[in-house]
């Protein structure tokens, strides 16, 4: 009996090892259906992530169309007012320098000088007053460099004296 002991154990023993890899194949084949599962997710959460992406990157440029459009009017309209405010400071200074000729020719027509050269003319007459005015006073106020303002003074014999 003592061999069917064994023989029973021996089967009992070879049957555990199937058992075992039983129970294996379950929880691995579950675990097999779990990454499937998982890994669809994810990719169904790239395939998402990615349409979202194309969306957003076909938003953002029809803004920048739009902006760029908006810009270029600008541009186009400030330069419009740019040529516009440049054409009325050429007519403002062609009005000016013919109202100055109109005053000109008036003047000469009554025998009186142009008076923006009598007033330079007056100017430079008094520049130069000014300047020999000026030119006197400096002289007035240079010190005599006489001898009596010499001999006031101690003349030094060039020795070094030590007392």
């Amino acid at each position: 009996m003592a061999n069917t002991d064994s023989t029973v154990a021996a089967i009992a023993s070879s049957a555990s090892p199937l058992s075992a890899r039983k129970e294996n194949v379950v929880p691995a084949s579950s675990k097999i259906a779990e990454l499937t599962e998982s890994r669809q997710e994810l990719l169904n959460r790239i395939q998402s992530l990615k349409t979202d992406l194309q969306s957003w990157r076909y938003k953002l440029d029809g803004q920048v169309k739009v902006y760029r459009n908006e810009l270029s009017e600008l541009k186009k309209s400030l330069n419009v007012e740019v040529e516009k405010l440049r054409s009325e400071f050429q007519e403002l200074k062609t009005t000016l320098q013919q109202q100055q000729e109109d005053v000109t020719t008036s003047l000469r027509k009554l025998g009186l000088q142009d008076a923006s050269e009598e007033t330079k003319e007056s100017e430079d007459a008094e520049i130069d007053i000014n300047e020999e005015n000026a030119k006197d006073l400096t002289e007035d106020a240079k010190p005599d460099n006489s001898e009596e303002d010499d001999q006031d003074l101690p003349k030094d014999s060039g020795k070094d004296t030590k007392e």
